[in-house]
């Protein structure tokens, strides 16, 4: 059953309280999907994307070996409707969290992300060292129709150390992932057919 967004975000943050990650589908509805898949598979067609980096600022690296998906950072000054409507339900969330954990978060950056067949990253924190800006991770899927172990499934690590148990995350379409930036190591399985996603953090203040 579809909860309204007012519920949906309560029970998000109910599940970010309780152990740190949530899981939510329908947190965007199907029609703003497709919506955002369209302009996704455009805008990768004009070649409007790039190789995607590790690190920020000068120790920002491309890394083929870590990541081979390609971006597009999104300006929030410029957003398209479909983005837009993603974004007023993101604000409620950090709303949220902000009210009832404490977070402190503060604004939102993020980008479109493609992984063409094979592209895959590797296990990482998705914050970084000398930073801890990074407060909330938001995933996005925007895949269709199509076997699910196909597009690249998040695998989620729930410790640290290198035998940590984990489980897999099918990207399915509308379906929102967050979870504390700086608590849980992730990677983005290979993918066999092409992946698509709106991923981005929470921050707090500089």
């Amino acid at each position: 059953m579809e909860l309204a967004p007012a519920d949906l975000c309560a029970a998000l943050v109910d599940e970010l309280a309780n152990q740190g990650w949530s899981i939510r589908e329908h947190f965007l509805d199907p029609a703003s999907v497709e919506k955002l898949a369209e302009e996704c598979r455009s805008l990768w067609r004009h070649d409007a994307f790039h190789d995607a980096g590790v690190g920020q600022g000068d120790a920002l690296l491309v890394r083929p070996d870590i990541r081979s998906d390609q971006v597009l950072w999104l300006d929030e000054n410029r957003l398209t409707p479909p983005q837009r409507r993603y974004f007023e339900r993101l604000e409620a969330l950090r709303q949220a969290a902000n009210r009832e954990l404490q977070l402190g978060l503060f604004d939102f950056e993020g980008h479109l992300a493609v992984y063409p067949p094979g592209s895959f990253y590797g296990r990482h924190l998705d914050c970084f060292q000398n930073s801890n800006r990074r407060a909330l991770t938001c995933i996005l899927y925007l895949n269709g129709d199509g076997r699910e172990e196909d597009r690249g499934q998040l695998r989620f690590y729930l410790e640290d150390g290198p035998d940590s148990p984990y489980f897999d995350v099918a990207p399915r379409g509308g379906t929102l992932v967050t979870f504390l930036s700086d608590r849980f190591y992730h990677e983005v399985l290979p993918a066999r057919r092409e992946r698509l996603s709106l991923t981005g953090w929470f921050r707090r203040r500089a």
